[in-house]
């Protein structure tokens, strides 16, 4: 790199004016960004930044007179300091004086800043003395983090040094203090981040395994050491020299991204938002289809912040336990020759042991399920771990000692706790596993996944172990995760769902290929192995059908009891099923969604039971309804008399679509309504289905759907369910589900606003408002064509299975448009999954048909054009 020709130290002194400094910057960072393009060493390219400032420095200090000030010096703290600066890196500075400054200095430091200040240059500045240095420092942590990484561009010599004497007394900040406290801030950050680092929109600085990790290493150790940098460390025997090299890797890769990020930006970003995803993974020179260069960056990155994590943790520990001696107890027992347990930690006895025998990697996980005091891996043991698994040249399950304990661990009842949450943090299963060694960091474009598929699969695993505990949150996965078995063969199963994630084809397909291979490999039966692979084939049944699917529907529930085959299929499958939904996103799960997967696994059990071959009669059904419910109404004081002329009203789908519960309701506020001119809404606040139920009663209308929805749309809540049914006299009886957009059930308060607002609505549908909802920012990059498929018609009624972008007013648009195709809408079920809507619609023509292949065509051309995203 010809850094000469932009260095600062050639400008001409009668050119040192703000306007051709801006000038000379500006072409300063156009010579960087295309040395950045061209792939140039990123860690050459951020020093040199730091340069350019330094000399840019020296030359305003000489400029404004501080040169003349001799007891004063200019120094470079934080970021700076260390000799880094990124495009839009604040430059953070502390001017010092021994004794204090004089009015001729404070005029001629109040030019230097408003020069910089003129200069655009995002400047973070301190004037101190050395005691205001010392008492500032002891007083706040950060302060003193920034001094001891303090350097001199300018001036007084002295002065600094006294400086850096000052601060390297341990009086000044005790090493294990320092260590203390940099543990807790570390903390902290990673909780103001959301802790797992695998944030869809990450904070590459501040998040778990970002660049402030790599820099709370440096910190501590240097502050002990009085090392100037990471590789003089190397000297210490603080970090090996693979180690180091390991870091400093990290650090470029992270380094990279930044420095695209502040380019794309203009700005000192440190998140890496879904806006700036794209633009920054083109500037790194990913290609490919859609949101393959966000997929291949962003697996890059969560692969690197692990590596950082997974150092960071082993460094920490081993500086605390083996440099400061912070050894919480130091009684050991022996667990056999090669390991032992040293506090609450497992320990290896025997230097090298793993590379020599690689089954004692696995083995060292089952000593930590046997024993229960054991919660985590001693410093030392973690690093021959490290230097084990590097070492390895074939896969860990080809070696058959290994299969052998690697499913000891499996059918362990503890194997899936601790074990294999270690397992996954420090590499194991991807050394074992090749498969999972391809998805690790792997992410998926969308607001669903809120993480990579290794880390949710790990959550999924954690959430089936922890099903024994949960009672109150799973009741019914509780009980039957209890009667299980073999739950190994569920283990597996979460284990290979997603494991063909970012592989071309169906990877529920593909998983399963690999699940029963593997299954084989390990020993198991080949019923065993066929259990594990079905349940990975089929792994999202459950959801869709639950979710998309009428599951009201008999030959709903015998198409999928028909799939499932028996109740022990049943059973893994419902508990994989909540397992891997709860594990996909922190807000994805509610009562709602529960209710419903509750509801499909009953109603399967009792059509499994039953027989396929009995399937049950409807009418049958209906008459123990409406006995039911007429007894319930008899307990209420009202009579069959008063009931009947009611109900003859109703076709006979209602009595279907309904529950007893439902119907009495309906019932006892229907023969209280007397004004038939005017709507009835009725707004449930019993919450045991799931979620809050809004039954409208009203003389019928081609837009009461989309009126309706535009209502609950205004109040900001969701619907998730939607029964549009008619009587004999034209009259609507509609119950709509919805939630609070957080999956909670409607606030008390909202409930009498939105009766009347519905009921505004439904007697003046012509002059609907619609608010309009600014769309979500972070939804703006994902939007995508619609896709709108016809599923096989049943009843006189087609099916229309709509995906599209989840934008404010969809189900208004919808309902719109099959009012402008003059069709009757009966059901509607409508799932949100992150970005995507993916609904269900259940519809007829005016005549009470199914629609012919020309009106389909026809509805399918408008679906599309009122969908589709605008440009």
């Amino acid at each position: 790199m010809d850094f000469e020709q932009y260095s600062p130290l050639q400008i001409q002194q009668q050119d040192l004016t703000i306007p051709f400094i801006k000038k000379h910057l500006q072409q300063f960072s156009d010579w960087q960004l295309e040395q950045f393009k061209e792939k140039k060493n990123i860690n050459k390219i951020v020093s040199l930044r730091a340069r350019y400032v330094d000399e840019l420095l020296s030359r305003l200090w000489n400029l404004v007179g501080l040169d003349e000030s001799y007891d004063l010096s200019l120094l470079a703290v934080g970021g700076y300091g260390r000799g880094e600066l990124h495009p839009k890196s604040d430059i953070d500075l502390l001017i010092l004086s021994d004794h204090g400054f004089s009015k001729q200095s404070e005029e001629k430091i109040g030019q230097l800043i408003t020069l910089l200040w003129d200069l655009k240059l995002d400047v973070g500045n301190s004037v101190r003395t050395l005691k205001d240095c010392l008492e500032q420092g002891k007083a706040d942590i950060t302060v003193a983090t920034s001094m001891i990484e303090s350097r001199l561009i300018k001036g007084n010599e002295s002065t600094f040094e006294k400086l850096q004497e000052l601060i390297s007394k341990d009086d000044f900040w005790p090493s294990d203090e320092f260590f203390t406290v940099k543990k807790e801030e570390q903390f902290g950050r990673h909780k103001n981040c959301r802790g797992d680092g695998y944030n869809l929109e990450p904070d590459i600085k501040n998040g778990c395994g970002g660049l402030r990790d790599i820099q709370t290493i440096a910190w501590v150790s240097k502050r002990h050491f009085d090392a100037h940098s990471l590789l003089e460390l190397t000297t210490y025997g603080y970090i090996t020299q693979g180690e180091y090299h390991e870091v400093s890797d990290c650090q470029s890769q992270l380094w990279t991204i930044r420095f695209a990020l502040h380019t794309v930006t203009n700005r000192p970003d440190n998140r890496l938002l879904f806006d700036f995803q794209s633009e920054v993974a083109k500037l790194l020179g990913y290609t490919g289809q859609r949101n393959e260069a966000v997929e291949q960056m962003m697996k890059m990155f969560y692969q690197t912040i692990r590596r950082v994590k997974e150092l960071n943790e082993m460094l920490l520990q081993y500086f605390d336990e083996a440099i400061l001696g912070n050894v919480t107890t130091t009684e050991f027992h022996d667990i056999d020759d090669n390991f032992r347990i040293r506090g609450n930690k497992i320990e290896l006895t025997t230097s090298g042991y793993f590379q020599d025998n690689p089954e004692a990697i696995l083995q060292l996980f089952v000593h930590i399920a046997d024993d229960s005091r054991i919660k985590g891996i001693y410093s030392s043991t973690l690093r021959e771990l490290r230097e084990a698994r590097r070492c390895l040249t074939h896969w860990l399950q080809n070696i058959p000692e290994c299969r052998a304990v690697f499913m000891q661990i499996i059918r362990h009842p503890r194997g899936m706790g601790i074990p294999f949450t270690l397992m996954y943090e420090y590499g194991v299963l991807a050394a074992y596993i090749p498969q999972w060694s391809r998805i690790v960091g792997q992410m998926q474009f969308d607001l669903f996944h809120a993480y990579t598929v290794d880390a949710h699969t790990h959550k999924l695993a954690k959430f089936i172990y922890n099903y024994p505990k949960s009672k109150a949150e799973h009741p019914l996965a509780h009980e039957i995760y209890k009667k299980l078995e073999k739950p190994e063969l569920l283990f597996l199963a979460t284990i290979f769902h997603d494991i063909a994630k970012g592989q071309q084809g169906d990877h529920s397909t593909l998983g399963a290929v690999d699940a029963l291979a593997f299954c084989e490999l390990h020993g198991l039966t080949r019923h065993e192995g066929k259990v594990v692979a079905w349940l990975v084939e089929q792994h999202l049944t459950m959801s869709v059908t639950a979710q998309r699917r009428d599951i009201s529907d008999p030959n709903v529930i015998i198409t999928f009891a028909k799939t499932v085959r028996d109740e022990k299929h049943l059973n893994l499958l419902y508990c994989l099923t909540v397992a891997d939904i709860c594990a996909t996103n922190e807000e994805t799960w509610n009562s709602w969604k529960g209710t419903l997967l509750r509801d499909l696994y009953y109603k399967t059990l009792t059509m499994l039971r039953r027989g396929l071959e009995n399937p049950p009669d409807i009418r049958d059904r209906i008459r123990d309804r409406q006995l039911k419910a007429l007894g319930i109404l008899a307990e209420l004081g009202i009579s069959e008399e008063k009931v009947k002329p009611l109900w003859k009203r109703f076709r006979l789908n209602y009595f279907f679509r309904y529950t007893s519960a439902q119907i009495c309701w309906h019932t006892q506020n229907l023969l209280h309504h007397q004004d038939h001119t005017k709507p009835l809404v009725l707004i449930s606040t019993n919450n045991a289905r799931g979620g809050s139920e809004i039954f409208v009663y009203h003389k019928d209308m081609p837009l009461l759907f989309s009126s309706v929805v535009t209502e609950i749309d205004n109040k900001k809540l969701s619907v998730h369910d939607a029964k549009i049914l008619s009587s004999r006299d034209n009259y609507s009886l509609s119950t709509f589900t919805v939630l609070e957009e957080d999956g909670e059930h409607i606030d008390d308060d909202k409930i009498q606003r939105l009766r009347e607002a519905i009921t505004d609505t439904l007697l003046k549908p012509d002059v609907v408002n619609s608010n309009i909802i600014r769309l979500e920012r972070v939804k703006r990059p994902f939007k995508f064509e619609p896709k709108i498929t016809f599923l096989p018609t049943r009843r006189k009624r087609t099916q229309i299975e709509v995906v599209a972008f989840d934008a404010p007013g969809i189900l208004a648009n919808i309902g719109t448009v099959f009012v402008d195709h003059g069709l009757m809408l009966d059901t509607a079920k409508i799932s949100t999954i992150g970005e995507r809507a993916e609904d269900l619609f259940i519809v007829s023509t005016a005549d009470g048909d199914s629609l012919t292949k020309e009106q389909e065509e026809s509805l399918k051309a408008s679906l599309m054009y009122e969908l589709s995203p605008s440009t």
